[in-house]
Parts: C-alpha cells; sequence; structure tokens
C-alpha cells in the first residue's frame, strides 16, 4: 500500500471567515490523532504547511500561493493533490479518501 502524504496548509492567524474555528495549527494536530486511531498501524504521512511561509519544494509552494490568491478558506486538507476539506473539514470526507489508497478501519 502507498503511503499517502496529507498536507494541512494554514496559517498563524485564523482566517476571516473561520473565527469561531480552530486554527490550522490545532486542526493539523486534530487530523493527525484522528487519523492514527482510525488507521493504527498504517502508514500515512502529515505535514503542517504556513501558507506565508511554505517549504522549498516547488509543489507546496505553488499550492500555499493558490491558497492566498484564490482566498481559500484554511485549514485546507490535500491528500495526494486533491483538495478534501477547506475551513473546517469533515473527517468522513477525509477517511473516504484515504479508503480509496488502502486504508483500512
Amino acid at each position: 500500500m502507498k503511503t499517502i502524504e496529507i498536507c494541512v496548509y494554514g496559517a498563524e492567524t485564523v482566517c476571516a471567515s473561520c473565527v469561531q474555528l480552530p486554527s490550522a495549527k490545532e486542526t493539523y494536530e486534530w487530523l493527525e490523532a484522528a487519523i492514527s486511531r482510525k488507521y493504527p498501524n498504517q502508514s500515512f504521512r502529515i505535514s503542517y504547511i504556513d501558507i506565508f511561509n511554505p517549504p522549498e519544494e516547488e509543489e507546496k509552494k505553488r499550492f500555499a500561493q493558490k491558497v492566498i490568491d484564490e482566498d481559500l478558506f484554511y485549514p485546507v486538507v490535500v491528500i495526494e493533490g486533491k483538495i478534501v476539506g477547506e475551513g473546517n473539514p469533515k473527517l468522513k470526507t477525509i477517511y473516504e479518501e484515504m479508503e480509496k489508497y488502502g486504508y483500512k478501519s
């Protein structure tokens, strides 16, 4: 089974439309814990990417810029290049996408 990468794009400040929601960093930590519980002993990578200070990786830099340019509601959750959550990501949607890659609960 392929180890998928889950990217959580966000910023230190909460986006204007998301003031009542947890920060992107809190969402990242919550997702990591929830996914680890749902799929124990199944490997995945999850990374938090600050849209204003993205890593040098070209694809991540480009997507971080897209979040800013298109005013996406962050955190934006991306699995293998596909957006699966924005602003207030739903676990069910994330799990459904992971199961397409062979993850089993």
